[in-house]
């Protein structure tokens, strides 16, 4: 559905976008994820038609990106990071003039104005200004002006930027909502914890190069060394880590401090040695220590992230 060729977009000698290949499958929901100054939104722009590459190429549906743009633009829908209106401006008026854009007309527009509106959940904000919405409505209600003609593809970019908790709860649910209806998404965010409940597949971009691209799964494997578990003892625990220094599995021991007077011991165990977690717990209550915590860490989209990238800009 999304393809893009050896994508490269240069501003003078600074290289935004270098030689970037990507291809997102029908119905798959993308996080895009990278430092500010990554290439993510150049990216976006370049696949939402708004900016010409400076080779390379980028394909919608079949369709080339600034050879084809009339036939792309109505299969994609782009949100940006902020949206403009017009003084005095309306929800339905706002809405009503892009549905005219898109030809949409009489009985069809008021019934695709009342679906978005629907689906948005901004039917009770149908007659507020614009302008007067919160940040949270007003990204519902972006999302609800790309949905009009019914695209294919939805470009967004950082849809949850500003929201408040409830607003990106409810950004989330809609997004959710309409992976369930088969678009296929592509999302730039710095929420990596939410884009890993979203999205089935990721790609992670520094200094315009795509570093990472494949499966949420995947990445948490690669970047993973090993199972740690994190354990608390009531007392001792440097004799409690000197015990689990000799146990055959265990490659790393430390303890590290966690309040005033207090530490955790962090055990990271072989994954190849078939050593299970509970296998700590029993060896640490056999010689006599009590235990207060033993907990396995789980590796997330953010520890991937840090793991994978040096924090570079283009």
């Amino acid at each position: 559905m999304i393809e893009t060729i050896n994508l490269t977009k240069k501003y003078g000698e600074l290289i935004a976008l270098n030689n970037l290949n990507l291809s997102i499958e029908q119905g798959s929901c993308y996080g895009f994820i990278g430092p500010n100054g990554a290439g993510k939104t150049t990216t976006i722009k370049i696949l939402a038609t708004l900016l010409k590459p400076t080779w390379g190429e980028a394909r919608i549906d079949g369709f080339t990106v600034g050879y084809q743009n009339h036939l792309i633009r109505p299969v994609i829908g782009y949100v940006p990071d902020f949206m403009g209106a017009y003084d005095e401006m309306v929800v339905t008026e706002y809405l009503e003039f892009f549905a005219a854009c898109y030809g949409i007309h009489g009985q069809q527009r008021r019934r695709v104005l009342g679906d978005v509106l629907t689906l948005t959940d901004l039917v009770h904000k149908a007659n507020s200004e614009v302008n007067g919405l919160s940040r949270g409505m007003q990204q519902r209600l972006s999302v609800a002006r790309v949905l009009l003609h019914d695209p294919k593809v939805l470009l967004m970019d950082e849809p949850a930027s500003g929201l408040d908790p409830r607003a990106r709860i409810e950004m989330r649910e809609l997004l959710k909502e309409l992976r369930r209806m088969g678009k296929t998404i592509i999302i730039s965010s710095h929420i990596l914890h939410e884009l890993a409940e979203l999205c089935n597949v990721v790609g992670i971009i520094e200094q315009g190069q795509l570093i990472y691209s494949g499966p949420v799964a995947d990445i948490m494997a690669r970047t993973s060394t090993g199972i740690v578990v994190h354990v608390v003892v009531d007392d001792r625990t440097e004799a409690a880590a000197d015990l689990l220094r000799a146990v055959k599995g265990i490659l790393r021991v430390d303890i590290v401090p966690v309040l005033e007077g207090s530490a955790r011991i962090d055990v990271t165990i072989d994954p190849k040695s078939g050593l299970v977690v509970s296998e700590i717990a029993s060896r640490l209550v056999a010689n006599g220590f009590r235990l207060a915590e033993l907990k396995q860490e789980q590796v997330n989209l953010e520890t991937a992230f840090m793991r994978l990238t040096k924090g570079l800009v283009a």
